[in-house]
């Protein structure tokens, strides 16, 4: 690889983790969401940092290309954000079904305070 593509892998990584910091830091993402991205962009420094530890993590996982073993770790960390995503997404929609059946309750119980009673 050329001496272009080692900085640009090394300025693309530190960019991800600037991002995700600055976002962490103005609260625009919570810290269990930034988790696998922070774990990416610190791999993807590493190995533009020290491009023979993908090599040699790919010989020992026995992976030919070590490319392959980016594109395989890349998509494990796509798959674990989808998952985080989606347990968080039927958490959410399990909390609001609830909220919207007290609510319901609430508004009858109103209703029926409200209500004059004939006597």
């Amino acid at each position: 690889m050329s001496t272009a593509s080692y900085v640009l892998g090394i300025v693309s990584a530190l960019a991800v983790l600037g991002v995700v910091i600055e976002m962490l830091r103005r609260r625009r993402l919570r810290e269990r969401h930034a988790v696998w991205w922070l774990i990416a962009g610190i791999l993807a420094l590493i190995i533009g940092v020290f491009p023979g530890v993908l090599v040699r993590a790919a010989d020992a996982v026995g992976i030919q290309v070590p490319t392959n073993l980016v594109f395989f770790v890349s998509l494990a960390v796509l798959f674990l954000v989808c998952l985080q995503h989606s347990s968080e997404l039927t958490r959410l929609e399990s909390q609001s079904q609830r909220l919207a059946e007290r609510l319901a309750l609430l508004e009858t119980r109103l209703d029926e305070s409200s209500q004059p009673t004939h006597q």
